[in-house]
């Protein structure tokens, strides 16, 4: 299970729920803008297996995304999977606000509420994926499973290299 350290949301929930995860925490950088590549840089993860959580509204509603460090997001793949039209970036003050977590410790896990959450389908090749724990310099690892299953997220192709 995780390590004892004060738990977030993220780490509540998991517990909760009797997802074994790993806790893996890092000092960040005040520095760093580029959140998902410097944990992968810290914990020595190659960054296919680091996967950023991102806010998107599609068709003027929230959606997660969850998308691998090494692309980036396919706005028209999301919206096509949530059933809509138009995707766009949500700004930073409505991710805050919808998630309760900060930008650059948005974890796709106990959130706020539960938004519709799309996880990119190469997750499943992997055994571990890593996410943000919920705050700057902390990140889970967790079966791809567990993470779809805790999230109630979709498997969809939404990322690009």
């Amino acid at each position: 299970m995780a390590s004892r350290e004060p738990g977030t949301p993220a780490t509540v929930a998991l517990t909760r729920a009797g997802i074994e995860f790993t806790a893996h925490a890092y000092r960040h950088d005040a520095r760093s803008t580029s959140f998902g590549e410097e944990a992968a840089a810290a914990l020595g993860l190659d960054a296919a297996e680091v996967f950023k959580t991102l806010l998107a509204m599609v068709d003027g509603q929230p959606v997660v995304a969850i998308v691998p460090v090494s692309g980036s997001l396919d706005l028209k793949a999301l919206a096509a999977a949530a059933g809509g039209r138009r995707a766009e970036m949500a700004d930073a003050a409505s991710a805050q606000r919808l998630t309760g977590y900060v930008i650059g410790g948005i974890s796709p896990i106990g959130q706020k509420r539960r938004l519709p959450t799309f996880v990119e389908e190469s997750a499943v090749l992997l055994d571990t994926v890593y996410v943000s724990g919920g705050r700057r310099g902390l990140d889970i690892g967790l079966s791809p499973t567990d993470l779809l299953d805790v999230t109630g997220g979709v498997l969809a192709a939404i990322a690009r290299p």
